[in-house]
């Protein structure tokens, strides 16, 4: 059953289901907003300035694990500098009556920007500890993506308070940036954890290529050298699909599906469902549930609401086991797919 929970939202980019009952959601032109009752609210006041070329905006919105007595949540947005514009990662307290940002901190600017529009990330995955691991897109400079000395694709995990996580590979060495993860990803705009500490991504490829990858900290996932998929001109990546030194993901998907967003579905609503992976996908504008076996390995998929909805941007399992999807459009939705009670 797919309900709709509100709709008027433009570009709508990130949801989550706060502990009220309410659902906070970001739109791409920079504004967050609270929906209650399918009424959408006014934007919500201390929002810091977005920079709105091309792909970037404010983007990803993520709860802290105490936000039911902190009110503390994190996002990320492209803000400008000198150079051009960057992924950020900012920390705010979300008032009592839900109207404004209180305390924004930003916490995290990327190295490097440029006035280039493409690939900025970014979802958050907040781990056991409170630590955020977040991924940044390779900006359109494939090259970026192989220079640990660069933010850009790659996945990076800080603190709370933004300095560098202590489990990071290149902490303390000259080898590569202290906030940096995991490199060679060409946008990860998907990244979860599961419940036994997994991460877990999903990105972008060129034509062909997209992955769902679990990073480990220093690997590298072979962007832009390596590829199931081909470049858009049409020509093969230098070493193929495969090649030593660089990490396979766990699924592909050629041709794209455009993933927007993952999942990890445990929840009462699907029982069934317990461990599968779901993905939103905008090219396709369909939900991809795939099951893995004991091992982690991908073993099917099934493809759901393939073009009946539009470009789905965001997938969210709620605290009651039902999804949330978010459709990405200018007049967007958020959607709400529970269990029906009738039975054919």
């Amino acid at each position: 059953l797919v309900e709709t929970v509100a709709t008027g939202l433009n570009q709508p980019w990130s949801v989550e289901a706060l502990p009220d009952g309410a659902y906070i959601v970001s739109e791409k032109g920079g504004t967050m907003r609270l929906i209650r009752g399918g009424t959408v609210s006014e934007p919500i006041r201390g929002v810091p300035e977005v920079s709105t070329t091309g792909q970037g905006g404010l983007l990803d919105i993520a709860l802290a694990p105490d936000f039911s007595t902190s009110r503390t949540l994190y996002f990320t947005y492209s803000a400008r500098g000198d150079g051009g514009s960057g992924t950020a990662v900012a920390k705010a307290r979300l008032s009592a009556d839900g109207t404004a940002l209180e305390d924004t901190t930003r916490l995290f600017l990327m190295n490097r920007l440029t006035p280039r529009g493409q690939h900025f990330g970014s979802r958050i995955a907040i781990a056991a500890d409170g630590s955020l691991f977040f991924g940044i897109g390779d900006r359109g400079e494939g090259p970026r993506a192989q220079d640990p000395r660069d933010h850009a694709g790659a996945i990076l995990h800080i603190n709370p308070d933004g300095s560098p996580h202590a489990g990071n590979p290149f902490l303390g060495t000259s080898d590569g940036l202290a906030e940096v993860w995991s490199k060679g990803h060409r946008n990860p705009q998907g990244l979860t954890i599961d419940k036994d500490g997994t991460l877990i991504s999903v990105e972008h490829g060129a034509r062909g290529g997209d992955e769902i990858n679990t990073p480990q900290p220093g690997k590298n996932y072979g962007w832009p050298l390596v590829s199931f998929g081909r470049h858009y001109s049409g020509a093969e990546f230098d070493l193929g699909s495969a090649a030593k030194g660089f990490e396979p993901p766990l699924y592909y998907w050629d041709p794209s599906i455009a993933p927007g967003a993952i999942a990890v579905y445990h929840g009462a609503m699907f029982p069934e469902w317990d461990g599968n992976l779901i993905v939103a996908a905008l090219k396709y504008q369909l939900v991809a549930r795939l099951e893995r076996d004991e091992s982690g390995a991908v073993v099917s998929e099934e493809r759901l609401f393939d073009g009946e909805y539009g470009r789905i941007r965001d997938v969210v399992v709620a605290p009651d086991g039902a999804l949330l999807l978010l459709t990405d459009d200018a007049d967007g939705s958020l959607l709400r797919v529970s269990r029906s009670t009738t039975t054919d």
